[in-house]
This record gives C-alpha cells, sequence and structure tokens, in this order.
C-alpha cells in the first residue's frame, strides 16, 4: 500500500506538472527524476498547489495543516529551487515553476552535495536529449513560446539604420531590472557531468527581477551589479554565444547564453526545425558579390542555419558562396559579427514576431494553443478567484479576435462569448 501510494503521489505531481501551459510528458525517467528532488510526501503535497502564486496560508488551507508547518515545507522547497519565492506587498508568495526553464535548471545551477548531480544529469541528458517527446512538447506544441533570441548586439549596423527595441536587447534587460545574478549554466553543467560539454564558460546563465530575488536568497545563485551583467553579457558576445531568454518584453526572468552543443533549445531545432517562432525580428542578408565562401558563418551558427554551396559562376568554377536558411534561422546575428568580408548585415525581418507583454500574457495565449485555458480559470478547483479571473479575462479580451475565437470554444462559456462579443 506504501509502495502504491508513494507512486500516486509521484503520478499527481506529473499531472499537476502537465496541468500547466508548459508541462511534462510521462516517461520512466520523468519519474526518476522527481524522485531524485522530491520526497514521497513532498510529491504528494505539490501536486495539489495551485497554478497561480499562492500564500503560505493558502497551501495550509490546501494541506489542512497549520500554516507554521506549511511555511517550513515551502521554505524548504524554495531553497532547493523546487519552488520560487519573492515578497509582495510585504507577503511572501510561492510558486511552482515549470520543468523549463524552472526547476530542472534550478538543479543543476550549483554544486551541491544533496544530491547525485551526476546521476541526476545523466537522467536528464537522456529524459531531455534522447527521448523526443519533452523537446517536442516544449517547441513543437503552441505558437507561442516560452523563450525567445535577443539580436547579438555588436552585429547591429552603427548608424542605427536598423530599428531595434529595447525589449529586443539583453543588455536593456540587465540595465533595467530590479535584482540581477548568475548561476552556473544547467546545460552545461548537465553536459560535463555526462562528458559532452564544450569550453564555453559555466558562470554565465542570467536570471533577473523575481526569480533572480528567489534565487539569491537561497544561495542558487550570486547577486551581480549592472556593470558585471554587462561584463559577462560582453564575454558571452565574444564566445558567440546565443542569448536566449523569456518571451516578453516586461520583467524578463532569465537569459541563458547558449552555444548550439549543449543548450537543449537549440539541440532541438537542429532536430527538429523551428516549427514556430523562436528567432528575432531580423535576418542576415548575404551579399552574394562579395561573399568569399570562407565558411566562418558555417562554424559560427548554432542551429546550422549557413552552409556553402557552389556558386555556379562558369568564369570561376570553384567559387563558393554562403547560403541562408531562413525556415530555422534565429536571426541571432552571430555570422555578421564573424564574416571576415563583411558581406552579411542583418535586414528586418519579413514577418515580425508579437512578444507577449508579460508571463500572464504569455501564459494565457501558450494555455489557449495547448488547450489548457480552463487550467489557469478553474485553478486546483479552489475556491473562485475573481481578482485572478479578472485578469486573465483582461488578457484574453485584449488577445486578436482568432485568439479569442479559440479561448471561447475550449472554455464553452456563454459570459466569455459575451464579454468578446462586447469588446467587439
Amino acid at each position: 500500500m506504501a509502495h502504491r501510494t508513494a507512486r500516486d503521489g509521484y503520478q499527481q505531481l506529473v499531472k499537476r506538472l502537465n496541468r500547466s501551459p508548459q508541462g511534462a510528458p510521462p516517461s520512466d525517467l520523468l519519474f526518476k527524476i522527481l524522485r531524485m528532488l522530491f520526497s514521497e510526501n513532498e510529491a504528494g503535497l505539490v501536486s495539489s498547489l495551485p497554478i497561480k502564486p499562492f500564500t503560505a496560508k493558502k497551501a495550509a488551507l490546501i494541506w489542512k495543516k497549520p500554516e507554521s508547518e506549511a511555511r517550513k515545507v515551502l521554505d524548504s522547497l524554495a531553497e532547493r529551487g523546487l519552488l520560487v519565492d519573492n515578497e509582495r506587498h510585504g507577503r511572501s508568495l510561492y510558486s511552482l515553476p515549470p520543468p523549463m526553464a524552472g526547476f530542472f535548471e534550478f538543479s543543476m545551477m550549483r554544486v551541491r552535495q544533496d544530491i547525485d548531480q551526476k546521476l541526476l544529469a545523466e537522467l536528464l541528458y537522456q529524459y531531455l536529449n534522447v527521448e523526443e517527446d519533452f523537446i517536442k512538447a516544449l517547441f513543437v506544441n503552441g505558437e507561442t513560446q516560452l523563450g525567445r533570441v535577443f539580436v547579438h548586439e555588436p552585429a547591429l549596423p552603427s548608424d542605427h539604420s536598423l530599428e531595434v527595441l529595447d525589449y529586443e536587447r539583453a543588455s536593456e534587460v540587465i540595465k533595467t531590472a530590479r535584482h540581477r545574478a548568475i548561476g552556473v549554466c544547467y546545460c552545461r553543467h548537465k553536459m560535463m557531468h555526462v562528458g559532452r560539454a564544450c569550453d564555453a564558460p559555466q558562470n554565465i546563465c542570467m536570471t533577473f527581477n523575481t526569480v533572480a530575488f528567489s534565487l539569491t536568497k537561497h544561495g542558487i545563485a550570486r547577486p551581480v551589479d549592472v556593470k558585471e551583467g554587462l561584463d559577462l553579457l560582453e564575454q558571452a558576445y565574444e564566445r558567440n554565444l546565443v542569448q536566449f531568454g523569456e518571451n516578453v518584453r516586461r520583467s524578463v526572468s532569465f537569459i541563458c547564453n547558449c552555444c548550439g552543443c549543449c543548450c537543449e533549445a537549440l539541440i532541438g531545432i537542429k532536430r527538429f526545425g523551428s516549427v514556430f517562432p523562436i528567432h528575432t525580428n531580423f535576418l542576415p542578408c548575404v551579399d552574394e558579390t562579395g561573399c568569399s565562401g570562407c565558411g566562418t558563418c558555417v562554424d559560427v551558427c548554432p542551429v546550422e542555419a549557413m552552409s556553402i554551396v557552389s556558386a555556379n559562376d562558369p568564369h570561376q568554377p570553384k567559387k563558393r558562396k554562403a547560403r541562408l536558411n531562413e525556415e530555422i534561422c534565429l536571426g541571432c546575428g552571430l555570422c555578421v559579427r564573424t564574416c571576415s568580408s563583411r558581406s552579411i548585415t542583418l535586414v528586418p525581418h519579413p514577418k515580425r514576431i508579437i512578444t507577449p507583454q508579460n508571463s500572464v500574457h504569455r501564459a494565457v495565449l501558450m494555455a489557449i494553443e495547448r488547450g489548457k485555458l480552463q487550467n489557469l480559470i478553474f485553478d486546483n478547483h479552489a475556491q473562485w478567484n475573481h481578482r485572478a479571473m479578472a485578469a486573465i479575462l483582461g488578457v484574453i479580451l485584449k488577445l486578436p479576435p482568432v485568439k479569442q475565437a479559440m479561448a471561447g470554444r475550449q472554455m464553452k462559456s456563454r459570459y466569455l462569448e459575451y464579454l468578446i462579443a462586447k469588446m467587439a
């Protein structure tokens, strides 16, 4: 009976993870990972927590425990990076982050002795890099993605001929964040344990705002000022790392400095193609008359979007040139800065991406596209929270008509249809 109850606790936790817009497909490997990170009792408790941020008092009511006891459990989970906690209006709020970018990363963002990180890294590698379900669910299901690529700022023209908005610049995120922190790069740390890491720096993973506040509070990351943050960003530029961050315009919570050999996002693009956009609003343009065909752009491209082909020049039959595959190009601009003949420039992407305003906006879009909107509104079958519902519906009513129609069909709510019709 005890064994069955334990298994049920982990199964309930997997169900809870998959109620969120971004989930984790069930797998024997996933259960092994969760057993390493959560105790049997913790798995059962966490499975009943709301999707939206909650207080210790709320958790105590759900768990039917004294608030002081509930707070101890929550703080223990936050200490290990399994929950994120922050202060708002003088009270602590907790939330369960998704596996990616979330507690999978946080478990490897520092060296720790309480768990076998080598074994955990091997399990994560098998689940994320060998099995395909998780990465497919992360980057193939739904148009709105968790992350997006930032433009490589050294590749931008000095004459300001290209319009680049502040939220498209990683430097602006660093300058404007309320909190900044640096931790160990989860991807390269994991790959180190399985013997596949490159020599790119590990202590360069950036978090911001409430996530940075929580991770520094618990020693998972260390706080940095604007200057050190910009210095590390410059290091990333010099090492030709791609800035992959949260897909929002305001209050970005993370920016990873990614390499094409270790980063799951970039590996996923190479394996499955960029089905839905995480690219920037720019594309590299190759001047074929000036291209020498040296192949530097091919070497630096993290997703193999560049190739070298024949120039088809009858006067120079051996002449080669670079060719871009726009379908998988990130628009990062690494190839622009490294082109020895200065034959590559950035131009506006023909299809401009609309970046969600904030994490609530993105979560609603992702939930609509993935058929999980009802989970955000009827969160954990708890008492109806009118203010939370108003916030979610407020985002829905600002969506394009097609997205509104999708939301209406999922909810089958006459009230929602009425509100959408009134706005129209």
